[in-house]
Order: C-alpha cells, then sequence, then structure tokens
C-alpha cells in the first residue's frame, strides 16, 4: 500500500505541470466535452505507465532501442505535435459544438497515447525516479514494479480527471468567441511546443 501510495504521488507531480498534453486536454474539454478531455488525459497516463514498465522491469533491451532513436521518434512527435497546433487554430466555432461522436473519445486517446510515447527519455526519468525515491529495490521485483506503475498510473488519471472536472464547469459560459480565441492560443501555444522539439539542441 505505501508502494501504491508513492507512485500516485509521483503520477500526479508528473502530470501535473501544464505542457502540450495539458493544453490539448483543456481546449478539448471546452470544445467536445468532458469525456473527450479525459481522454486525452488519460492516453498520456497510459503512454507513462507503459514506460514505467519498461524502467521498472528492466527491458533494457527495449529502453536502449527507443533511446538510440530518441531523435528521429522526437521529429515524429514534433511533427504530429505541429499539425495539432495548426488544426487547433484553424478549427471553427461552430465544428466544437458538434455532437460527440462514437469515435472521437477512442481517437483523442489514441492521438494522445502516440504523442506521448515520441518521447522515449521519459524511460529515463522513471530510471531516475526508481534510484532517486529508494526503489532500487523494486525493480528487481516484477510484481513491486507493477504496483508502483500502477500507482503513477492512478495518480496521473486522478490529475486529469480533477483538470477535467474543473474546466467542464466554465464549458457552458463560453461563448463561441471565447472557442474561436481558445482555439487561436492553443493552436499557436502547441505550435510553440512544437517547433521547440524540431529545433535542433546543439
Amino acid at each position: 500500500m505505501a508502494l501504491l501510495i508513492k507512485g500516485i504521488v509521483v503520477g500526479f507531480s508528473i502530470a501535473a505541470p501544464v505542457g502540450p498534453i495539458g493544453i490539448l486536454c483543456i481546449r478539448r474539454t471546452l470544445a467536445e466535452g468532458r469525456w473527450t478531455g479525459l481522454a486525452v488525459g488519460l492516453g498520456a497516463a497510459t503512454a507513462d505507465a507503459l514506460y514505467g514498465c519498461i524502467a521498472g522491469l528492466g527491458l533494457s533491451y527495449i529502453s536502449k532501442a527507443l533511446l538510440s532513436m530518441q531523435s528521429s521518434i522526437q521529429v515524429l512527435g514534433g511533427l504530429f505535435l505541429l499539425y495539432l497546433g495548426f488544426k487547433s487554430f484553424t478549427a471553427k466555432p461552430e465544428e466544437t459544438e458538434s455532437e460527440l461522436t462514437a469515435t472521437s473519445i477512442p481517437k483523442a486517446f489514441g492521438s494522445t497515447l502516440l504523442l506521448t510515447l515520441t518521447n522515449p527519455a521519459t524511460i529515463l526519468a522513471f530510471t531516475a525516479l526508481f534510484a532517486s525515491i529508494g526503489l532500487g529495490e523494486v525493480s528487481k521485483s516484477a510484481t513491486s514494479s507493477l504496483v508502483f506503475v500502477l500507482g503513477v498510473f492512478c495518480g496521473s488519471a486522478g490529475w486529469w480527471l480533477l483538470l477535467t472536472g474543473g474546466v467542464s464547469l466554465f464549458r457552458k459560459k463560453v461563448t463561441l468567441t471565447h472557442r474561436l480565441w481558445i482555439n487561436r492560443i492553443s493552436g499557436t501555444i502547441l505550435t510553440l511546443f512544437a517547433l521547440t522539439a524540431l529545433l535542433p539542441t546543439h
């Protein structure tokens, strides 16, 4: 139980800082409703849990392969984020008023899962976490690792649940003009994140 709680705290802390996924989550919650926004957040939480499993279970051959392709994967992620930024910027407010379709939630989940997976450095972050907070021995036990990663997922999911719940409270007060500016601002921010990912680091 202590290990699960520790994982929940870590997962909540990892998810809380506002980044491109947070911007996407807020925009889609306002545009399409709480469940679509939550699907965005759960996609990110699932990707973090997958990378946490790789780090926790000591699957070094997978982590090394992913890290060796990190630059290429990051470029793909940057291009995908650039596309999402353009799509957000050009979205018409009338489109965001449409009824929720049967595919919108799975698409929101899948696209965010793929976007978050384009950051293999997350494996290194989890490896560092296992070492820094006294989980070195945990990584030697598959069961303990999975309990910790489950906690991380629950903590991350808890954050997205709170965020989408809070944002959805203001949804009915957002006019079409507000939606237009939200689309433009979020699209601009996502584009800046994309350019940061695409620019060379050296």
